[in-house]
């Protein structure tokens, strides 16, 4: 609690240092795997066909790696869920779940890839030239995909598991062996790319055992047999919870896939051929990854100094830690940009001295296609803030619309007009693509900002009375949930009046902002959303689920503080192992929550209509995400009632069955 308030009260630069440089050192040690290879292989005598074979592989890598960084995500978020509702019965569960389900996926992955590897890379963009190249690479590295995914799942338990310093040294354990094996693998043993492919896997073996070997003495929760064997319920929230990790990885894929069939198509066509612009490409989308997690890192570092001071309405602190984010990234963007413009020929130079026809592309692909880099930076940071502050659509559109609308877009047009007007061009049209992007999402990325902040008061605007936890009594604790125009936190104001105890509906979310340092918009009412389908995706970003962890958390310490009336958020799953809990459910019939809703928020009867429809769909999303199970599924509570009774009626009858099962219970 003392290190979260500090989020709110130490300089700015000092918090930014401190949580940034973790980020940028964990990110850059994980881009090792992607460049070390590929410097290696350069400098060799496969010059740049070996760097275009590992290029043409490097899309079905990042396929494998969706698979088990979802379920790693989802499973680390899980991990803290049962951590902070003392669940370890679920906890290795989750654990045994995870690595079972992944060692599945990777076994049926790796069948895959080994049967069908020549296919695969002929589809990826490999030519006559580099198909032996490429299968050579990838017959090593996927035959050992059931290691590699596990290793990437149990790094991400570990890390929920309290232990991120172990993580990052099995990472780096790897990746430092990796960088000793390939000289001698290469150059000493003349394996070639299998050499390569050889050191990076056994890299990944090392990494893999570090990772297992934690797993004898965990901190929050113990493996037996019982432990691996798959839960379904749990697998549904380890992948509900890690979707959007699966999602930006596959949207990865589908930008490699298509500049590999393009630069093949069109480089075929051209006096470079089709090589030469799959290498070189291979070789920039690794380098710029480095420039990538740089800015990442700091604007992930800057993530819970935003949070916190916009949950605790101090804006002219969230001004000001953005500002520095902002003048960070970009100054890093500046820099990168110069050296990609004007200095492109070292960078190139690192990976290998090649022919002059490579060199000629590949300077004018570092120029033009990287030419605008600084704007992608604020791109990248813009989605990464506007998740630290709880605007879901515009983080969404922040992380798709330069990549998969924007690029997608502009490749499939300019390499078509570039071709027709020339035989060979179409090549430049990918390039072009590029800038254009950054330009299009750019103009898009600044308006969304701009607007933010002119909406945004200022500090002295937004105080507000403390919202704080009551203590009363041991006794009953009421959870309410409720279909939307049923008037359920009218209901359970005059259940807690009735009783005589405290009651929480909204206050949960000023409370969990508290106590937690998040945003309140992170965890504002599910009916307040403007698109479920956002919602969905967001909830399953690091974030949202930081979000929903914070008010698990404090369910829990309300229901610890004795009896009260809950509304919402899912407490009657969240709560299922507290003694005394009554879980009701509210229902009606639409045209009376219709009515309702028309009343409260003075809308049309259509108006009423979808906003019930959509409130009730994100109400529905955000207990599946938190429990794996149906919220209008009426097994999941004692009592379930239809509102249309009336309110005084709905709130009596509810009195009545507490009572009754507290004489029951005298028995």
């Amino acid at each position: 609690m003392e290190e979260t308030k500090q989020l709110g009260e130490q300089p700015i630069g000092k918090l930014l240092l401190k949580f940034s440089v973790p980020c940028v050192l964990g990110l850059l040690i994980g881009a090792l795997y992607n460049i070390i290879d590929q410097i290696f292989i350069g400098n060799s005598q496969l010059g740049y066909l070996g760097n275009a074979a590992t290029g043409i592989s490097f899309p079905i890598i990042c396929i494998a790696n969706a698979f088990a960084w979802c379920i790693g995500d989802g499973a680390a978020a899980y991990l803290s869920i049962c951590s902070g509702r003392r669940d370890s019965e679920s906890a290795h569960k989750c654990v045994g779940t995870g690595i079972t389900s992944t060692a599945i996926i990777s076994v049926v992955l790796c069948v895959i890839c080994l049967i069908f590897c020549k296919p695969l890379m002929v589809l990826f963009g490999a030519s006559e030239a580099t198909l032996k190249l490429a299968c050579d690479y990838f017959y090593i590295v996927a035959a050992f995909f059931p290691l590699y995914l596990m290793f990437n799942v149990m790094n991400s338990m570990i890390r929920a598991d309290g232990s991120p310093t172990y993580a990052m040294v099995a990472l780096l354990c790897g990746a430092i062996l990796n960088i000793i094996l390939d000289p001698i693998c290469i150059y000493l043993f003349d394996w070639g790319i299998q050499g390569a492919a050889i050191a990076t896997v056994i890299g990944q073996v090392v990494s893999f055992f570090i990772c297992a070997f934690y797993f004898k003495k965990p901190k929050s929760f113990r493996l037996t047999k019982e432990s691996f064997c798959i839960c379904p319920s749990i697998l549904r929230n380890l992948i509900t919870l890690g979707g959007s990790t699966f999602v930006i990885q596959i949207a990865m894929v589908v930008m490699t896939l298509l500049s590999n069939v393009m630069l093949f198509k069109y480089g075929n066509l051209s006096r470079f051929g089709s090589d030469i612009p799959i290498s070189v490409f291979s070789i920039q989308t690794k380098v710029y990854t480095i420039v990538c997690n740089i800015v990442c890192g700091i604007a992930l570092g800057g993530q819970p100094i935003l949070g916190y001071n916009f949950g605790a309405k101090k804006m002219d602190r969230v001004k000001q830690c953005y500002k520095k984010i902002v003048v960070s990234s970009l100054t890093v963007g500046i820099l990168a940009t110069l050296i990609f413009i004007c200095y492109p020929q070292i960078i190139i130079g690192i990976f290998g001295k090649q022919n002059e026809l490579y060199m000629d592309f590949a300077i004018k692909s570092f120029r033009i296609f990287l030419g605008l880099s600084v704007i992608t930076v604020f791109i990248k940071v813009s989605s990464i803030f506007f998740q630290a502050i709880g605007k879901p659509i515009e983080a969404m559109v922040a992380s798709v619309l330069r990549d998969m609308l924007c690029f997608v877009t502009f490749t499939l047009v300019f390499c078509t007009v570039f071709e027709s007007r020339e035989a060979g061009a179409g090549i430049y049209g990918i390039l072009v693509a590029s800038p254009l992007s950054d330009i299009v999402a750019g103009i898009v990325i600044i308006i969304l900002t701009m607007r933010f902040f002119k909406r945004l008061p200022s500090t002295s605007e937004v105080k507000k009375e403390p919202v704080t936890i009551v203590s009363t009594h041991p006794g009953t604790i009421i959870t309410i949930a409720r279909q939307h125009g049923t008037c359920g936190k009218r209901i359970g104001e005059l259940v807690a009046k009735k009783l005589d105890i405290p009651f929480y509906c909204k206050e949960l979310t000023a409370i969990a902002a508290k106590e937690s340092g998040l945003a309140e918009e992170h965890l504002s009412s599910d009916y307040e959303q403007t698109d479920y389908a956002f919602q969905k995706l967001y909830l399953s970003t690091d974030v949202g689920r930081r979000g929903m962890i914070a008010q698990e958390q404090v369910l829990r310490k309300i229901a610890d503080e004795g009896a009260c009336v809950i509304v919402g958020r899912a407490a009657n799953h969240v709560l299922w192992n507290y003694k005394d809990v009554v879980k009701v459910y509210l229902y009606a019939p639409e045209e009376y929550r219709i009515e309702n809703i028309q009343e409260m928020y003075n809308d049309t009867k259509e108006q009423a209509r979808q906003h019930m429809h959509r409130s009730d769909e994100a109400r529905s999303t955000y207990y599946r995400n938190i429990s794996g199970y149906e919220w209008k599924n009426m097994s999941n509570y004692n009592l379930c009632i239809d509102a249309s009774l009336g309110k005084e009626a709905v709130a009596q009858l509810i009195v009545e069955y507490v009572e009754k099962r507290k004489d029951v219970s005298c028995l």
